[in-house]
């Protein structure tokens, strides 16, 4: 089966534009940008529509040969919660549809959708299209519930009940690891001959090992110290005081690290964060660590690539991740991860390999482990050799290229299906 000549990605809650680390936009806005690239440098045109969340964004963006970004007025441009968008799915649904109406019959020959929002509108697009849905849910609610952060909040029913409609709707599920697929399986009783694992891919060209000495020059960081970064939105789901915490039980350790090391927070408050953007500040404050912390706002992924490659260590502590792109990135410039042991982060991390994976979320277990990958003799160099041999296996081409067989199956599993009845 010949590739389909366009796609129509659906990205409704967070715009594949918008910078990573603000607002809702974190991995999810980078892997869509990075698969439709490759997309449409295999020829296959991509049309994306999100949301619009200002007045000032032009309708349609061209972003590059191949890629057009549609702006879907749907609800007040700013101030909507996640929470809120399920009400304005029917108005961005009707935008969708009728972009389409304005070509000719079959002008889209496949959905891809990503989130459970936008697979509400995939199903209906497919539906009135005729042609098969293709559906990435990243995160999803069954399980962000089972291991909730301290002060975050349940996802709603709502949500709950709209994934499974989802899960049953899509011709194929694209999940971004093993765990990922059988949470599909366990939790959503998904049709396993319509799941399949898709790894996400890093764009190892930009990120690459650019020399730690040389990043830090860059980013007035000093030569000789210690450095431990996390990077993300800064939100109970990714527990950034769980390694401010750590940070301060490793300093009651280790006091001569005290007026040596620094601690950068690279990205912005998001969701429930946002009901208390200072939060971290402060706790750091009650910590007695603000003398190491530096606050980073969001930054582009030209200088993003600096802080991971300057760091002697990243923290990635999230309660859950579906894939856990940040862990990756860091790898890919040569720089160990101490990570949770949940979901995809155990696939984005080779324990003992390329970082270290804690069990749990105890401040002391993370102290540990950042005690040993800047103490313990060899062990950074031998985890740096290991990231670096590990990320080399998420590049973006292999990730399409399996994509392209996904997009196959789901338009040969829709051919299959009875007329007139539904998955």
């Amino acid at each position: 089966m010949t590739d389909p000549r366009r796609v129509a990605m659906i990205s409704l809650h967070t715009s594949p534009l918008d910078q990573p680390g603000t607002g809702d936009a974190g991995g999810m806005n980078v892997y869509v940008l990075a698969l439709s690239r490759q997309l449409a440098r295999r020829g296959i045109e991509v049309d994306l529509f999100t949301r619009a969340t200002s007045s000032s964004l032009a309708p349609v963006v061209d972003v590059e040969d191949g890629i057009r970004v549609h702006h879907v007025a749907a609800g007040p441009f700013e101030g909507l919660t996640k929470h809120e968008l399920p009400a304005q799915l029917c108005v961005f649904a009707r935008e969708v549809l009728r972009t389409e109406a304005h070509h000719a019959p079959g002008h889209y020959e496949l959905v891809h959708s990503h989130y459970w929002l936008s697979g509400q509108v995939g199903a209906l697009a497919r539906d009135r299209w005729g042609v098969p849905l293709v559906h990435t849910m990243h995160t999803m609610g069954k399980v962000k519930n089972a291991a909730l952060a301290a002060g975050d909040t349940p996802e709603p029913a709502a949500r709950l009940i709209g994934e499974e409609q989802v899960v049953a709707a899509a011709d194929m599920l694209v999940a971004n690891t093993d765990d990922e697929a059988k949470q599909l399986l366990d939790l959503y009783e998904a049709d396993p001959g319509r799941v399949e694992v898709v790894h996400p891919g890093v764009d190892l060209d930009v990120f690459r090992d650019v020399g730690r000495e040389a990043a830090r020059q860059r980013l007035g960081l000093p030569l000789d110290a210690p450095v431990i970064t996390f990077v993300g939105r800064i939100q109970p789901l990714k527990a950034p005081d769980v390694m401010l915490r750590a940070v301060a039980v490793l300093l009651q350790r280790r006091p001569e690290l005290r007026d040596r090391l620094t601690v950068a927070v690279v990205g912005g408050p998001s969701g429930s964060g946002l009901e208390r953007p200072d939060a971290l500040a402060r706790l750091a404050d009650e910590l007695g660590v603000t003398a190491s912390v530096r606050f980073v706002p969001p930054v582009a992924q030209t200088e993003l690539v600096d802080w991971y490659a300057a760091s002697t260590l990243v923290c990635v502590p999230s309660y859950n991740e579906s894939f856990g792109l940040v862990a990756v990135e860091a790898q890919a410039t040569g720089t160990p991860v101490v990570a949770a042991a949940v979901g995809g982060l155990t696939t984005a991390v080779r324990d003992e390999r390329s970082g270290l994976l804690v069990a749990g979320h105890d401040p002391a277990a993370y102290a540990a482990a950042y005690e040993r990958v800047l103490l313990e003799p060899g062990l950074g160099e031998r985890l740096r050799a290991g990231a670096l041999e590990h990320a080399r296996g998420f590049g973006w081409e292999r990730n399409v290229e399996q994509m392209l067989t996904v997009y196959a199956a789901a338009r040969q599993a829709m051919r299959q299906e009875p007329t007139g009845v539904q998955p």
